[in-house]
């Protein structure tokens, strides 16, 4: 597969400075700066798709980020909505990983205590299958209404705390708060839209200030991201990228008190919390810190090193005849694969989700086998996805007799 990775590496100084025209869907400013390109990537990274043939026909896209001088966001200009999909072939959940179950549970945990969230309507934009949801109305005797258009509401079935819980398999739209919620949840959803303004603004507008709901957000770390050069965490879909700084400068301006912010997750998340607040901050709340500026700047080339780290070390591997196995079959692994131009090296990919097993990953093809069919793959190397399951992942190698290497992105 063609892959065209044009970092903009080497950019001069006064490249930078110029900026682009454009407006930021943020802030609204117009001096914004590209500085990181992939092409030729599939535009749908957590579609199951059922045959090779059709994984490797997949609809492909650009992903240009730029950089806000005004306000930090980050977010990709070359994003087409009509090329992405949310139906019931998006499946997304991580429910079925003990580690993520634990985190999930706790969060849940806290946000009732916190909030006093007992016998109380909840709402969650983008609810994905609804664990979550589900949660909160276990914790909490909550009732819960699920708006995503992925959702599907059979595989609640039996579930405990279901029996509290709707879920609407549709776009959010303000007319789905005809009951203003106590909590407003909206958990990996925001970096989903493109005019993250005009979206919590609409969200404001269905809700009353003296009824001080609480409005919930989480999103992946841009910070992570940057410092970190994460480049496996930027792919199509996630056309918006916000630091605590950038996101917390968006609620404001949109017509929220922040009231808390954190990074969850092994820093992974950002979380915060809000209020509906009775007026707006002003727009001269901006300005990032010279720290992402300078992340910025030099992701380029510090991504491209990483890079050639990692096909350096899958190049190796199979010149001494050993198979390469992927864990984790979303959307890191896809932006992995095709970011490092090197698919046809990797045999096979697994994951601990059933609804996964015997699909195939998007623009490269590989097979998504169970974990189960690991041992007649033999392979020599497994490759990570994500490091905070590296213990449970070697337990569950441990647990069916296979003995190779394993690396963490």
């Amino acid at each position: 597969m063609n892959v065209v990775d044009r970092d903009l590496a080497g950019r001069g100084e006064e490249a930078w400075g110029q900026g682009v025209a454009g407006l930021c869907p943020s802030c609204g400013t117009g001096r914004t700066e590209p500085f990181y390109q992939v092409d030729d990537v599939p535009t749908n990274s957590c579609i199951l798709f059922r045959t090779r043939a059709e994984a490797i026909g997949c609809i492909r896209g650009s992903i240009l980020l730029h950089h806000c001088r005004g306000c930090g966001f980050v977010f990709n200009s070359r994003f087409e909505q009509a090329l992405t999909e949310y139906s019931d072939r998006y499946e997304e959940t991580q429910g079925f990983s003990p580690t993520f179950n634990r985190f999930h549970h706790q969060l849940a945990q806290e946000i009732v205590q916190r909030h006093g969230l007992y016998d109380r309507d909840v709402m969650e934009i983008g609810c994905g299958k609804g664990e979550f949801l589900v949660l909160l109305s276990q914790l909490g005797r909550n009732r819960g209404i699920g708006v995503d258009p992925s959702a599907i509401p059979e595989r609640l079935a039996g579930v405990a705390g279901a029996e509290l819980v709707t879920l609407i398999p549709e776009y959010f739209e303000p007319r789905h708060c005809t009951v203003q919620p106590d909590l407003l949840c909206c958990k990996m959803t925001l970096e989903h839209i493109p005019q993250t303004a005009r979206f919590l603004e609409t969200i404001r507008a269905g809700l009353d200030a003296e009824r001080r709901a609480t409005i919930f957000f989480q999103v992946p770390d841009a910070g992570r991201i940057l410092r970190a050069c994460a480049y496996e965490d930027i792919y199509y879909e996630h056309c918006s990228y916000f630091t605590e700084a950038s996101l917390s400068r968006l609620f404001r301006h949109c017509g929220f008190d922040v009231i808390r912010t954190t990074v969850e997750y092994d820093g992974q998340y950002l979380t915060l919390e809000a209020v509906p607040s009775a007026r707006r901050a002003e727009r001269a709340d901006k300005h990032p810190s010279d720290e992402w500026t300078g992340l910025v700047r030099t992701f380029a080339e510090r991504a491209r090193l990483a890079k050639e780290h990692w096909r350096s070390i899958v190049r190796q591997t199979r010149s001494d005849g050993r198979r390469i196995l992927l864990w984790g079959s979303g959307s890191k692994a896809v932006s992995f694969l095709t970011s490092l131009g090197l698919a046809d090296a990797i045999d096979a990919v697994t994951d601990i989700n059933p609804n996964r097993h015997d699909h195939f990953m998007p623009g490269t093809g590989q097979p998504i086998i169970s974990p189960a069919r690991i041992a007649e793959l033999d392979p020599g190397l497994v490759i990570v996805m994500n490091g905070i399951y590296e213990d449970e992942i070697r337990r569950d190698l441990a647990g069916i007799g296979v003995s190779c290497d394993v690396r963490c992105l």
